[in-house]
């Protein structure tokens, strides 16, 4: 059996992926939802302006050295894609599959900013106006939302190639928001890598929530 840790993009939490984790545990995984530093409730100010990517990406390896997590899959929405590359480049071979769902996926010296299209360079702008160190939710949607955490948004990764050698690498393409996403110029770029296996959903950017038993039975293939 699979252990999958699941990992939300911004402003959100471990509850992002509540409709798929069931789906997964029902076929007999152990699934682990994470919220990263900066996105809980209970967090001060100052925990959210200190946060940035090599934050999250610890909070990922510390979270496989709590529970002495080997093999796993590493599952990460939108920006978390940024933080899965690095967790595993970090991660000493502990990770034997990615999953980038509708996620970036970095190389060494980009950052979350560097890869976004203007669209949502406009909406974190916008978003930061308000404290300069945390983002707010855009538009209108789940409450349970929270600021993000600015400076995970700029820290540019820094990678060894180790995540390279994760065996098994995918990446999920939402198709149904052309108009905003910023990933197609990567999933051509990911087609003609062989490294990688590219899927496609019919769906907006959060499949987790319009289509869990897609996005599940994307992850429990063979």
């Amino acid at each position: 059996m699979a252990t999958f840790v699941l990992v939300p993009g911004g402003w959100k939490g471990s509850w992002s992926y509540e409709a798929v984790v069931p789906l997964l545990e029902r076929a007999g995984h152990t699934v682990h939802a994470l919220t990263l530093t900066g996105l809980r409730p209970d967090e001060d100010a100052a925990t959210v302006a200190s946060a940035n990517l090599d934050t999250h990406a610890d909070d990922v390896l510390r979270h496989l050295d709590r529970h002495r997590i080997t093999g796993a899959t590493l599952v990460g929405h939108s920006y978390a894609g940024m933080v899965i590359a690095a967790a595993a480049d970090r991660a000493g071979g502990r990770i034997s599959r990615l999953v980038h769902l509708d996620a970036f996926v970095p190389c060494d010296g980009e950052s979350w900013w560097s890869s976004a299209n203007d669209y949502f360079r406009g909406v974190v702008a916008a978003g930061a106006a308000d404290t300069g160190f945390s983002v707010r939710p855009p538009g209108t949607g789940d409450p349970r939302r929270r600021p993000h955490p600015l400076g995970s948004f700029l820290q540019a990764i820094r990678l060894t190639g180790a995540h390279a050698r994760v065996p098994r690498r995918e990446f999920v393409y939402c198709s149904g928001w052309e108009d905003r996403t910023p990933f197609a110029a990567l999933r051509t770029r990911l087609l003609a890598d062989s490294a990688w296996q590219v899927h496609e959903l019919p769906t907006g950017h959060d499949a987790m929530h319009e289509a869990p038993e897609a996005v599940a039975a994307l992850l429990l293939a063979e």
